[in-house]
């Protein structure tokens, strides 16, 4: 017989990181930042077919001290960047930022000098959200990855902990090139598990 089983009726066991991710998932205010087309589809989704209301998000704010989380719908500028930097370190903390669109996450079809080939090269991003336009229903799947996310963040110590925990485990992941594993001398079963043991060079982004 579990301790559940023993306490009385309307007791719920959990613990206080659990409270803290549940409350703050549940109270995400995210920041007006609509940059081209993609605010299009980011303003319905605030509308009555798909209800961001339910999710405890309806409240967005017009200035960035009271947000904590920035959807950055569409592409950025050169001349756009150093405004969201500005407004990004304006956010309180903790704060989250979806890229929504492929023009914001990798530059999309805007391959030039004056577009950002990719917002993480001006703020760490979270969650990157596919499409051209994604569709509102995408925006929602990934708020709701999110949410998980903020869910089961841990707090102080155990959050570095599990910080560097995240960036070993990308560290030790094999290179997504097929061709040069192959091409690689004894790439081969006993290849593929010495490569294995080896961490490849990478980049590390925000866990």
């Amino acid at each position: 017989m579990g301790l559940e089983e023993a306490l009385p009726s309307g007791i719920l066991l959990t613990t206080v990181e659990n409270v803290i991710g549940y409350a703050r998932k549940s109270s995400v205010w995210p920041a007006t930042f609509g940059l081209a087309c993609c605010a299009i589809e980011l303003m319905a989704t605030g509308g009555a077919r798909h209800d961001l209301a339910r999710f405890g998000m309806e409240r967005a704010s017009n200035t960035p001290r009271q947000a904590d989380l920035m959807i950055v719908a569409g592409r950025v500028s050169q001349k756009m960047a150093p405004v969201l930097r500005q407004i990004y370190d304006q956010m309180s903390e903790p704060k989250w930022v979806i890229s929504m669109g492929v023009c914001a996450s990798s530059g999309g079809m805007f391959n030039n000098y004056s577009i950002v080939q990719g917002v993480d090269h001006i703020v760490p991003v979270d969650i990157y959200l596919p499409g051209c336009p994604p569709r509102p229903e995408m925006l929602l799947d990934s708020i709701v990855k999110l949410h998980d996310k903020i869910q089961n963040m841990k707090l102080g110590a155990d959050r570095d902990k599990q910080i560097t925990e995240l960036e070993q485990a990308r560290l030790r992941r094999l290179p997504l090139v097929p061709s040069l594993q192959s091409a690689a001398p004894g790439s081969g079963a006993d290849g593929a598990a010495a490569a294995g043991d080896a961490a490849p060079e990478g980049t590390v982004t925000r866990q």
